[in-house]
């Protein structure tokens, strides 16, 4: 790599307020929404200040951003069954496609010049890609190094493997001044089997889970009342849209009605196996694609089957929304240990096959009992869902502590 160091063309005094997010996207939604709702967040409660995404999201376009967010797409790979990785389009092997996304980020940021770089999950990004511009960000003193952690990683023995193997303990200590993590220490500690330090340790912060809002959006007009169905990117929610449509194949009783987001991820003869599935139920199930403000549809479901992934489950707390979330397992233990805790403290119901069985019937059962589980805010305690609000907060004070050193 380069290893070019940063010169800023405009004093730090003299200039609006910059924070750049990377997100690694290989797989998935999550990274990317997560960094869409903190750069809206950072641009709402500082007007002045901009926000830039790197993202290797496929469907980084199909999104909207708040004004003063810009993304930057970097070229995408693909997880094959086996492990490995492909780039998705451009015919590089992964050693030139990881090179070729490390110079575009090197580049993007010293071009952009940001006052806070703000990691999405992976310390040290995807195959290392982000070390060479921790490097020189942390050589030149000009930007703060900020880490954020999703409430869960995984089953603290296998992430304590895996970030050995990638160097991400490594990272973490000697590039990041902080890390954030996204939700409530007394939920769960993401990194209670990582060997971070005391230093680390020290400069840890629990900020709450990240609320999520209607914004100027409309809500959908809906005919009548019905329950969400909703995979996230839809990647690996087959099983579960599959039991749902079952549920409703076996019980010609059972209401209201479902509408099912598939996700950008869920397609080809799978999708086209399902609607001809679901035009056979004859209105009591409908489905949508793609929905990039899928807020707008929690807003007044009369409650929500979904997986566990970490962005939905905000969503159904900020929506106050009864839910069943039936996790994946494979090829992380996160959104079973996510749901399996949240159901211990009350704040939704958790469908699993060991305990369940992952049958049509247990999920008829599951859906006629979603009027009578608790609401999430029964449960809820204070700054559950302030996530936000405290970023922004240490956002502000970050940028107050560089301004005045920069006017010394």
């Amino acid at each position: 790599m380069s290893g070019v160091t940063f010169q800023s063309k405009v004093p730090r005094a003299d200039r609006e307020p910059r924070v750049m997010l990377y997100s690694h996207d290989t797989y998935g939604l999550g990274h990317l929404r997560r960094s869409r709702a903190l750069a809206g967040a950072i641009t709402r409660a500082i007007p002045s200040a901009s926000a830039l995404i790197l993202t290797g999201s496929p469907v980084a376009g199909r999104f909207t951003f708040p004004r003063r967010v810009d993304h930057v797409r970097l070229p995408g790979v693909t997880k094959r069954s086996d492990g490995s990785y492909v780039a998705q389009t451009l015919g590089m092997d992964i050693e030139e496609i990881t090179e070729l996304r490390a110079a575009l980020i090197e580049t993007s940021a010293r071009q952009y010049d940001p006052d806070i770089l703000i990691v999405d999950k992976e310390p040290s990004g995807f195959r290392g890609e982000l070390l060479p511009t921790l490097a020189c960000l942390k050589a030149t003193g000009r930007a703060r190094l900020v880490l954020g952690l999703r409430d869960v990683l995984d089953d603290p023995d296998l992430l304590a493997v895996e970030w050995e193997r990638k160097g991400a303990i490594e990272a973490t200590r000697k590039y990041y001044d902080e890390v954030w993590v996204y939700g409530q220490r007394d939920f769960y500690d993401p990194v209670a089997g990582l060997d971070l330090g005391p230093e680390v340790r020290a400069h840890m912060h629990w900020t709450g889970y990240l609320r999520r809002e209607l914004g100027q959006a409309e809500p959908p007009v809906e005919d009548g009342p019905y329950i969400l169905i909703t995979p996230g990117g839809g990647g690996d929610g087959e099983f579960m849209v599959d039991l749902v449509l079952s549920a409703y194949e076996q019980d010609p009783t059972l209401a209201p009605r479902a509408v099912i987001v598939y996700g950008p991820f869920l397609s080809g003869e799978t999708r086209a196996d399902f609607e001809a599935r679901v035009a056979l139920l004859n209105g009591r199930v409908t489905t949508v694609g793609f929905e990039s403000q899928i807020e707008t549809l929690f807003v007044h479901a009369q409650g929500v089957v979904c997986m566990g992934g970490y962005n939905t489950f905000c969503e159904v707390l900020s929506f106050d929304q009864r839910a069943v979330i039936v996790p994946r397992t494979v090829p992380r233990l996160e959104q079973w240990i996510r749901a399996s805790r949240a159901e211990e403290l009350g704040l939704v119901r958790m469908l699993e096959n060991g305990r369940d069985g992952l049958t049509p019937e247990a999920m008829i059962r599951a859906i006629r009992n979603l009027p009578n589980q608790s609401l999430p805010s029964q449960a809820m305690h204070a700054g559950l869902l302030g996530g936000l609000d405290y970023v922004t907060q240490r956002v502000a004070a970050m940028l107050a502590e560089q301004h005045e050193q920069a006017a010394q």
